[in-house]
């Protein structure tokens, strides 16, 4: 079996543009996987396009050979763009040996250590700007059976908060917690804004209300200034969604810099890349909790990672989607008690309709969360994407 051609299509999702990854074989076989690198998702489709030149005839079996051929080939390695494509490729090029082989991509990387696994919430607030309106919000998403609620209550703060802008957020988080009880974990977004005093005055601030963790709390460039936030506050802290590598990762775990890691299949090299972090983590006694904000290939992939992974902790899902959603893909996810159960069909269990994604062309986007619109992240007419839901 030989690659023919890999093919990117980027399809606007209203926050940003997923960016889609087809690889073609001779032998009729295709796999799909996912490089949606917000806000920079024509840059990403063009390192596909240079993936696609350098790998036409090799075979799409031998993963591990074609992965470090990529990674070797980039005189100047890793980073966002060229790890972002690299993990589109290599979630396609599993997807094609579980299908060729008839069996799900779990059964090819350990095999099932769970058959469900718990979620937790993101856009479940949207477009909430006050505590009353996310606690109402909180209240649907509680509703819905998630085990748990993440969002950034923290308006358009950079590096530092005023006083007014804290009792502001801290008000939100008190109303969310007031409105879904102790049955609903609570998760803090952070977003990599504060310098280390800021971080360090705002967890200490979250402990009086119990939370899961505290993520991203300062920019992700300085490792050593996450753990001296991490050692200075007493809620957990979770990060790692921009570490673009296991060997980035070697010195994330060095320092102890987080009590939940958060690879991202999409930007950091893939199901086996991720694999081999939460071997790490595992080492280290942390749980791993990827990044999942994305589209429906990223979601189908991260599943191969839940099914397989004995330290896999929570799923990060987007409560609702653009509709839209079901109509460029076969995606098929059941939602039952909280839970997402992992499919058991061959490959990644998902494929893509190109026709519908031709219909919802790149439209550009830009970052919102320092101008204080970071929660209109969901159109209007936003649904459920589960096929199945039942609490």
């Amino acid at each position: 079996m030989k690659i023919t051609s890999i093919k990117p299509m980027i399809c606007h999702c209203y926050r940003t543009n997923w960016v889609f990854v087809k690889v073609m074989t001779d032998e009729g076989l295709h796999g799909v996987g996912e490089a949606t690198l917000e806000y920079r998702e024509e840059t990403v489709a063009a390192a596909i396009n240079e993936l696609d030149r350098n790998l036409r005839g090799e075979d799409p079996r031998n993963i591990e050979a074609i992965w470090h051929e990529c990674y070797r080939s980039l005189y100047f390695r890793g980073g966002p763009v060229n790890m972002s494509a690299l993990s589109g490729v290599e979630m396609a090029l599993w997807d094609i040996k579980g299908k060729e082989l008839g069996v799900p991509v779990y059964q090819l990387i350990g095999g099932q250590v769970r058959d469900r696994v718990p979620c937790y919430a993101n856009g479940w607030f949207a477009p909430a700007k006050t505590p009353d309106e996310f606690a109402a919000k909180a209240k649907i998403a509680a509703a819905q059976g998630f085990t748990g609620l993440k969002w950034d209550p923290f308006g358009s703060a950079y590096l530092n908060i005023s006083k007014a802008e804290l009792r502001q957020a801290l008000k939100c988080v008190e109303a969310v917690v007031d409105a879904v009880g102790d049955d609903v974990e609570i998760l803090v977004e952070g977003h990599g804004r504060f310098n280390v005093a800021t971080a360090v005055r705002i967890g200490r601030a979250l402990e009086a209300y119990d939370i899961t963790w505290f993520e991203e709390p300062v920019p992700p460039e300085n490792l050593d200034a996450l753990a001296e936030v991490k050692n200075r506050i007493r809620v957990p802290v979770a990060a790692g969604e921009r570490i673009f590598s296991r060997w980035d990762y070697q010195r994330f775990f060095r320092l102890n810099c987080a009590d939940y890691v958060q690879p991202d299949l999409s930007h950091v090299g893939g199901i086996g890349e991720v694999k081999k972090i939460a071997a790490q983590a595992e080492a280290n006694h942390i749980a791993i909790c990827p990044h999942n904000p994305s589209g429906p290939v990223a979601n189908a992939a991260t599943l191969q990672i839940a099914a397989s992974t004995p330290n896999f902790h929570l799923l990060e899902t987007m409560a609702v989607d653009i509709p839209w959603r079901k109509d460029i893909c076969n995606e098929t996810v059941s939602f039952i008690d909280g839970k997402m159960t992992i499919p058991d069909l061959p490959g990644l269990g998902i494929d893509l309709n190109e026709d519908a994604i031709a219909e919802h062309p790149y439209e550009p986007r830009n970052l919102r969360h320092y101008n204080g619109e970071l929660t209109n992240i969901r159109p209007s007419e936003a649904e459920s994407f589960f096929k199945e839901a039942r609490i």
